[in-house]
């Protein structure tokens, strides 16, 4: 975006996600100001860029989200609506380096570029690029990729940075040797929180959603949606409280074996669970 004309001797433009402005008079025209001039800060056209960044700063968000859900989910996505918002540069930070997998699930790579034909380039584990354009492409979640310590190393030598947390998302295992009724996993229960608010509030800075006693995450495994959940308090109650145990439950809300839970809702839930848990009051002293 180019500099607009505000006022008389100013021009102002979204500078790194801000107004910012210069002078267009006197020894300093042409040169960008430390701050914005009083006589600007209520100028019509200021208040336009700041709404404008406001709502770029939504769009970015937003966008981060929906490749998050896409990637959470491993569900397909047409090449083609790839290549039709990578233009866009929020679309285009959310997706490149994330791990992508077409027609052949032996062959994922760092996505680096998509262009007006549905052709995506990617960088292969040979450190390769190449272009490949199925149909529809993968962004696996990490427990479903079988190369992740080797893509790891390499996005490392690489110098990837990923905006939507993929290879370095903390995963979690299913244990082989679960007992075939148990519906509960307790190794994050007992967290202790001074609130159920603090705790409440923890829960939905980490963007997890917060319905009655539970804080909940959505997981796509196979055909189906699991929902984790894990028990934060009495909705209503604003004292100490703890979190409680972690089970899943399907779109009809039937609490799942936990030999039922596939490894996306697996990893998901525990994920959760071991962030809540990571919030709890820690005692101090020699018999803490």
């Amino acid at each position: 975006m180019g500099w607009l004309t505000a006022g008389e001797g100013y021009e102002v433009a979204l500078v790194e996600g801000k107004v910012a402005a210069r002078a267009t008079t006197g020894r300093s025209a042409g040169k960008q100001l430390k701050s914005l001039p009083k006589a600007l800060k209520d100028h019509p056209e200021v208040d336009r860029l700041r709404r404008f960044a406001e709502w770029l700063d939504r769009h970015a968000a937003s966008c981060l989200a929906q490749v998050d859900t896409w990637m959470v989910s491993s569900l397909p996505v047409p090449t083609v609506l790839l290549a039709r918002v990578w233009p866009d540069e929020a679309w285009q930070v959310a997706l490149r380096d994330l791990v992508v997998v077409g027609d052949d699930p032996d062959e994922p790579g760092f996505l680096r570029d998509a262009t007006d034909a549905g052709e995506l380039r990617i960088v292969n584990l040979d450190g390769e690029t190449v272009r490949i354009s199925p149909e529809t492409v993968t962004l696996p979640h990490p427990v479903l990729l079988p190369d992740l310590e080797e893509l790891r190393e390499f996005a490392a030598e690489l110098g990837v940075i990923q905006k939507v947390e993929q290879i370095h998302r903390a995963t979690w295992a299913k244990p082989d040797t679960l007992v075939e009724t148990a519906t509960e996993v307790r190794e994050f229960a007992g967290g202790k929180f001074s609130s159920r608010y603090g705790l409440s509030a923890r829960a939905t800075s980490l963007g997890y959603r917060v319905s009655g006693g539970y804080a909940t995450s959505r997981a796509r495994d196979g055909a189906r949606t699991v929902e984790a959940a894990v028990w934060i308090g009495e909705p209503y109650w604003d004292g100490e409280t703890e979190t409680g145990a972690l089970s899943w439950h399907d779109e009809e809300g039937r609490a799942l074996r936990l030999r039922e839970v596939g490894p996306v809702a697996w990893s998901e839930g525990m994920r959760m669970a071991a962030a809540l848990y990571a919030g709890r009051a820690i005692e101090e002293g020699t018999d803490a």
